[in-house]
């Protein structure tokens, strides 16, 4: 198994995942804003962690990833139905949160321009 072939599993689950959440699963607890960010998939594509960014308060962030924990079984038999593998990778979803701290940084340095403009 090549490198370059699990980067493409890897995009292609991202891709598909991405439009499951969106079309597919009616948990009513899986609202706002969500964005598959990346898949980080074993060389031998058995297991798949799929990271996941939640628009909303930490406790709004927590029940959308239980939500999504408890859709697994149903995500993965789509991904099955979708793309064509011997064996669909296992999937742990986990909270990214490097857009949220990405904006928190963002707006610290913003405050210290402002603070700096100041003086």
């Amino acid at each position: 198994m090549t490198e370059q072939r699990a980067y493409r599993v890897a995009e292609e689950i991202k891709r598909e995942i991405s439009d499951i959440i969106r079309h597919d699963v009616k948990d009513p607890r899986v609202t706002g804003m969500i964005s598959v960010t990346g898949v980080d998939i074993t060389r031998d594509l058995s297991h798949a962690k799929v990271f996941v960014s939640i628009f909303g308060s930490d406790e709004e962030q927590q029940i959308t990833l239980a939500a999504l924990t408890k859709a697994t079984g149903f995500i993965r038999s789509e991904i099955g139905k979708r793309i064509r593998l011997r064996h669909t990778p296992e999937l742990t979803f986990q909270l990214d949160r490097s857009i949220s701290y990405g904006a928190y940084i963002n707006d610290v340095l913003r405050k210290i321009e402002r603070k700096d403009n100041i003086e």
